[in-house]
């Protein structure tokens, strides 16, 4: 009796989450505007349309590092942890932390992402990234051969591959996108869901680069090449390609402080869920005047 109780519980869970999934698909927006504005100081945000080659929805960042009260945090781990993280959402993250943005960073194990009965981690499991990571003078995550980082320092100073000075804040993602203002020569995919960092010739500027996918009509996904094209559109010099699919995700603090999820994510087929990921990138930032 307990079994087929556990059993028929099992699946009305499952329906729920079926029928909300369903909810959500159609209660939200199918054609997306088109808009500019400034989030915070030195922070300003686009949302753009693609039509060509298929639906996408894009959410660019821009984020001037020498504005006054930008400052940077990646997610803080233990490095005495074989998994330093605990997973958590990009929306929690920013609300732990009172920042006012916040994206996904870098891939993470262990991971699965089959059903909503099957799926690792959960809220506050153990993870550990897969590159170099770094917060605020701690290094919990070590460097691999293949995996490029960004360093960026006490002073904003930020730069790939090698830190200027000592290591403060680091992140790292799965391949380079962009060097020296040209695409890198890519292997290219089918349409994902994307999420890439870029800084301009200067290093003045740094580009954050989203795009929606897996959710046809609305936004199809970018491939690799593609986001490389468009981090050259918006001002790379450099860039790289950060954790994508079901973890692309770009959260502002909104009105009282709460989170603001700008772009559509989508987990386990579902569009507007958030998944739980390993660490993030965050920035500080004041007030419009």
């Amino acid at each position: 009796m307990r079994t087929g109780t556990g059993v028929l519980a099992a699946v009305l869970a499952v329906c729920l989450a079926l029928a909300g999934a369903i909810w959500l698909w159609r209660g939200a927006p199918l054609k997306p505007k088109e808009t500019t504005r400034e989030l915070f100081r030195g922070i300003t945000y686009q949302q753009k349309i693609k039509q060509s080659p298929r639906p996408m929805v894009l959410h660019i960042l821009t984020v001037n590092l020498r504005a006054p009260g930008i400052r940077f945090l990646v997610t803080p781990g233990d490095p005495k942890a074989e998994q330093p993280l605990a997973a958590r959402t990009t929306s929690q993250f920013l609300s732990e932390f009172h920042l006012q943005i916040a994206v996904n960073g870098d891939g993470f194990t262990p991971w699965r992402s089959n059903t909503l009965l099957d799926y690792y981690p959960h809220q506050g499991d153990a993870i550990a990234p897969i590159g170099l990571a770094a917060s605020q003078g701690v290094v919990y995550s070590q460097a691999t051969d293949a995996e490029p980082t960004l360093y960026i320092g006490r002073d904003n100073r930020a730069r790939f591959k090698n830190p200027i000075g000592g290591i403060y804040n680091a992140i790292s993602g799965n391949v380079m996108l962009v060097e020296d203002g040209k695409p890198t020569t890519l292997a290219d995919e089918q349409p994902q869901p994307r999420t890439a960092l870029g800084l301009d010739q200067r290093m003045r500027q740094m580009m954050i680069v989203v795009v929606d996918g897996r959710q046809p009509g609305y936004s199809e996904g970018a491939t690799l090449t593609e986001i490389a094209d468009l981090l050259v559109e918006f001002g790379a010099y450099s860039g790289m390609n950060l954790d994508g699919g079901g973890s692309s995700t770009l959260v502002a603090e909104g009105l009282k402080g709460r989170p603001e999820v700008l772009n559509r994510p989508i987990d386990l087929h579902i569009p507007n869920r958030e998944r739980y990921i390993g660490n993030h990138l965050g920035i500080f930032a004041e007030p419009v005047d």
